[in-house]
């Protein structure tokens, strides 16, 4: 299981983050997703066949682009 933090600039409401959660969470191996619209991250918990590039993908797909990566 690995778990990515993402910076999305682009967040700034409950309805982004709702967003954000539904559309990632559909991406099949994806465990969980928390979107944080005050500190404008995303936390994903994945395993395959999901991955950051497909991740990254539907994230800039629906409006909302990965700024970077966020190490802890």
């Amino acid at each position: 299981m690995t778990t990515v933090t993402y910076n999305v600039p682009a967040i700034s409401c409950g309805h982004c983050t709702h967003t954000i959660e539904t559309e990632v969470s559909e991406i099949q191996g994806v465990q969980s997703v928390k979107a944080d619209e005050t500190t404008k991250k995303v936390v994903i918990t994945f395993e395959a066949p999901a991955s950051e590039q497909a991740i990254k993908a539907v994230l800039t797909e629906i409006n909302y682009p990965a700024d970077g990566l966020i190490t802890l």
